[in-house]
């Protein structure tokens, strides 16, 4: 069956409306007697079935052939409705055999090893369809009705006209049927209505009805996809001119860039823009200008595009841009000031401009890029460090922006106990407030760290005394060439009673800079 390109695809042929009205008539004279004549009748209607179902198949394989030309005479805009309709084709032959498997079985079941489904023998058998299609033996018609209910949802997502969809959705329906008895609403399932009690021809028949109907869907969606093809071609109810720039704010020395497009154009159909009353010079509306001078920027024009009729569409556009001074900021994230030996977190950041096409280089010291950003690591102290800051622009490299620092001597470190509270959390004892004895004898040493809430940096305890007093005030010291307590120390310690203190003295540790320094003493408190 031939269907042009304007004709409705969603009106039945007087031959379909006859195959649809002698199903109806056959299976209401089914509910009265199986008469051969019926199932012959039946018959009847299943050879029409498989012709119209060939006549359908032959006209969906015409649709996709066309899609399948397009493609190949334009990739570009057709590929994307081929791919989908790969899509229907696949899903639809998928569904369409499954039920060819499903009539065979039947058949099986009803005559046996010789079974042909375009000759049946035993047309009357009550018990293959049910046998084959309903629990608790063969369960199928649950299944069938799974899969034909997944693929109306399939193949109604690519309809957009309203009444196309309700039509396909009512055709591939599986909705329990329902019947008045007895004055009450009683219903059975869908799969209980096709196949309780049917014969086998009647049966058989149902499913070259399901495949008429899945087959017509198919259509109609290869239908809508062709359709969509020629969207394209300003064939749209709304059209407008869009000006699309790569930045608005560009840097003095660089070009501004915009690309200006008309909505839905066609790549095979390119408009002539005009700026400022200048044709461009490409047929790819890019606008390119030099951004000489600091500003806001504006400009306008319009775009033509010959249509297919050969009228002449033409869309107005006006945009802006904004020119600044090349500008780089460099902030250091953890002070104000650089520390000379460690590791200084430092920010860079170029407006418009992406991380990877920043640069920079720093005097007095390294500057490295890291995951997390930039470390600066300063040597000298009191002298300045002085980052330069270059970035790539439009295939040149600019220099951005240079920023100064300070360079100071890391401060002391503080010395203290490390120990861990009744919680299990580790914390720091500095002196001055009474401690508990066993808190100091659980200690392995002691430590000592930066940490007034902007540095966090460790040292290494290299070595310290401690300072007892005995009865008669006399100072007896006890050394330690490490940072762990010695067991003289410990002793010591043991021997102390509540409120009794000693000192903690020169105590000497090396930093992360290399310097190994002095650093205050601390007064412990035994509690």
């Amino acid at each position: 069956m031939a269907v042009g390109k304007n004709q409705s695809v969603s009106r039945m042929s007087p031959r379909q409306k006859m195959i649809n009205l002698m199903y109806i008539v056959l299976t209401a004279m089914l509910a009265l007697n199986v008469s051969s004549d019926v199932l012959n009748g039946f018959s009847q209607v299943e050879d029409g079935l498989t012709r119209s179902n060939r006549t359908i198949t032959a006209r969906n394989q015409a649709l996709f052939a066309q899609l399948q030309e397009f493609n190949q005479k334009n990739p570009g805009k057709g590929k994307v409705w081929l791919d989908k309709a790969l899509d229907v084709r696949n899903n639809t032959d998928k569904l369409y055999n499954y039920i060819d498997s499903l009539k065979y079985e039947i058949v099986h079941v009803a005559d046996g090893e010789e079974a042909d489904i375009h000759n049946i023998q035993n047309k009357d058998n009550l018990d293959a369809a049910s046998q084959v299609m309903l629990a608790p033996t063969g369960g199928k018609g649950k299944q069938l009705r799974a899969r034909i209910d997944q693929y109306r949802q399939f193949i109604t997502s690519f309809l957009d006209d309203p009444q196309k969809k309700a039509n396909l959705e009512q055709a591939l329906s599986t909705a329990p049927i329902k019947t008045k008895t007895s004055g009450e609403i009683s219903g059975k399932t869908w799969e209980e209505t096709m196949f309780e009690n049917m014969p086998t021809i009647a049966a058989v028949t149902l499913m070259s009805k399901l495949q008429n109907d899945i087959r017509y869907a198919e259509g109609e969606v290869l239908n809508q996809l062709i359709t969509n093809v020629d969207l394209g071609d300003l064939r749209v109810n709304l059209v407008n001119a869009f000006v699309v720039p790569q930045s608005r704010i560009v840097m003095r020395g660089t070009k501004y860039s915009a690309n200006i497009v008309l909505a839905a154009v066609d790549t095979t159909q390119r408009p002539i823009v005009y700026v400022n009353g200048v044709r461009l010079g490409n047929d790819k509306g890019l606008y390119e200008v030099g951004a000489t001078s600091a500003g806001k920027h504006e400009y306008s024009g319009y775009i033509e595009v010959v249509g297919r009729d050969g009228s002449v569409t033409r869309r107005d556009f006006k945009s802006d841009y904004t020119v600044i001074d090349p500008l780089a900021t460099v902030s250091a994230t953890m002070m104000n000031v650089f520390y000379a030996g460690i590791n200084n977190p430092v920010s860079i950041a170029v407006p418009g401009v992406p991380e990877n096409s920043i640069s920079a280089t720093m005097t007095n010291g390294s500057l490295t890029k890291g995951a997390n950003g930039w470390i600066a690591h300063p040597t000298q102290v009191g002298a300045t460090c002085e980052i330069t800051v270059t970035a790539e622009m439009d295939g040149q490299r600019m220099n951005v922006g240079t920023t100064k620092f300070r360079v100071r001597k890391l401060p002391d470190p503080t010395p203290f106990i490390t120990y861990t509270d009744a919680k299990g959390n580790a914390n720091r004892y500095k002196g001055g407030r009474p401690f508990p004895k066993a808190s100091i004898l659980a200690a392995t040493g002691l430590d000592a760290a930066i940490d007034d809430d902007m540095l966090n940096i460790d040292y290494k305890v290299v070595s310290f005394e401690m300072v007892f007093f005995d009865q008669m005030g006399n100072a007896i010291p006890e050394i330690s060439s490490g940072n762990h307590f010695s067991e003289r120390q410990k002793n010591a310690i043991r021997r102390l009673q509540h409120g009794k203190r000693f000192y903690i003295t020169k105590v000497k540790a090396t930093g992360p800079d290399g310097v190994t320094r002095d650093i205050s003493p601390m007064e412990v408190i035994v509690n």
